[in-house]
């Protein structure tokens, strides 16, 4: 299909090693560890974040917000939980029940209670009381959004467009500092006709790569899919590439290969207006692409790149950050 042909893709740049890398042995995540960036909870994945982190995070956010302004997109933010039906209905379950996280809770009486304080003290399980709730941890931020639109009735005639922030969970402990189990992400999502959401895709292409660009970074846009689980999602992630339904753009951070993909461009087809019911204007089944940024991740792109000493980046990085 035409309005699927392969976006120009960004020529990989040379990574330019951080001058503290060749003269410190300690990891990378060590090293964040020791100057405070991030903060150690005895959990793989699971961090803290520091003051300096954090004023790269906010900038980061701040930056997407003015490439977007322009746009008009109606900003919503979720909590970092969705609806446990709504996430069942979504087909989440289908392709990564690896990394679903679910929120339990106590539901016993003052005689379980009594057993968990036991086994507590004891060092043993206490978690045969606890049932799941209605809430489950939100895997990615457009997901909560989807219910909510298809609630309005049929798209406008010039479709819709949503700004999106939100804490997120996959659980897939690592020490690599990049594959963190909580994270956020701020996304970009158009719902309309495909011609509508590819040329926003299009759009994106152009201007996350110019971001990443603009801050130093070095690149490469790559055909991607998202990792769906067992035998059937290999087909599924086969399936995705050849349809060049997903794009990642690709930093070297933990090690040059394989890269971090810090920004992700994605078209979902009529996957989410289907499994919500989601029309336009014409009747016909809306179509949905978002791009989602990493923010933690492009923090710790900078933080390997330009160094661990926010004060000694390159004058132009920290006025586009901080102009």
């Amino acid at each position: 299909m035409d309005s699927l042909a392969t976006p120009t893709l960004a020529a990989p740049i040379e990574t330019r090693p951080s001058h503290a890398d060749a003269a410190e042995p300690r990891s990378f995540l060590d090293r964040l560890f020791d100057r405070g960036h991030l903060v150690r909870t005895g959990i793989d994945g699971l961090y803290g974040r520091g003051g300096d982190f954090e004023s790269v995070v906010e900038a980061l956010d701040a930056l997407v917000s003015r490439l977007g302004a322009a746009d008009g997109a109606e900003r919503m933010r979720f909590p970092p939980g969705m609806s446990r039906p709504a996430f069942e209905r979504s087909g989440y379950l289908k392709g990564f029940p690896n990394l679903a996280g679910t929120v339990h809770s106590f539901c016993g009486d003052e005689a379980a209670h009594a057993r968990l304080l036991a086994c507590v003290e004891a060092g043993r399980d206490w978690t045969q009381d606890q049932a799941c709730t209605d809430i489950v941890l939100t895997p990615a931020a457009c997901y909560p959004l989807y219910p909510v639109a298809a609630a309005r009735g049929p798209l406008p005639a010039g479709g819709l467009l949503f700004d999106l922030q939100s804490y997120c969970f996959r659980h897939e402990p690592s020490v690599e500092p990049t594959r963190m189990q909580m994270f956020r992400m701020r996304e970009y999502v158009r719902m309309g006709s495909p011609e509508q959401v590819l040329a926003f895709r299009e759009v994106w292409l152009e201007r996350g790569t110019a971001m990443m660009r603009a801050l130093g970074l070095p690149l490469a846009v790559d055909p991607a899919n998202d990792p769906f689980f067992g035998r059937a999602g290999r087909m599924l992630a086969n399936n995705q590439r050849m349809q060049g339904l997903k794009f990642e753009l690709n930093v070297p951070v933990n090690s040059e290969a394989p890269p971090t993909a810090c920004l992700s461009f994605n078209y979902h087809q009529d996957h989410f207006g289907s499994t919500w019911e989601i029309g336009q204007a014409d009747g016909a089944v809306a179509h949905t692409a978002c791009v989602g940024f990493g923010l933690e991740r492009i923090t710790l792109a900078l933080l390997r790149h330009h160094g661990l000493d926010l004060a000694a980046w390159p004058a132009d990085v920290r006025t586009q950050l901080w102009s």
